[in-house]
């Protein structure tokens, strides 16, 4: 995979107190492209973070539809979350130290 598809499949880090509590067991969520494979997944936060990848779930979240001042229905947009277990011994420093 080419350095440049790395920077195309992580397309940030989610935090929230889901997330933060997640950290706790070396569970760490994602923002990733829709079309990415949970290998594609699994390369890019191992050599991004340096770090060893135990497992990588994956969902698809749907956007919600909300309605604007003016009656008007719209929709945001549908996007893709992965959860990444981290091997025993191995940490991110995302969300600042926790413990």
């Amino acid at each position: 995979m080419n350095q440049e598809r790395l920077f195309q499949v992580l397309q940030g880090a989610r935090v929230s107190d889901k997330a933060a509590g997640l950290a706790v067991a070396q569970q760490y969520i994602f923002h990733v492209a829709a079309d990415a494979s949970k290998l594609e997944i699994k390369k890019a936060v191992e050599s991004l973070y340096e770090v060893k990848v135990a497992n990588v779930n994956t969902l698809n979240v749907l956007g919600k539809s909300k309605r604007n001042a003016k009656g008007v229905q719209g929709k945001r947009a549908d996007w893709k979350k992965a959860v990444v277990s981290l091997a025993e011994g191995h940490k991110l420093a995302l969300l600042g130290e926790l413990e």
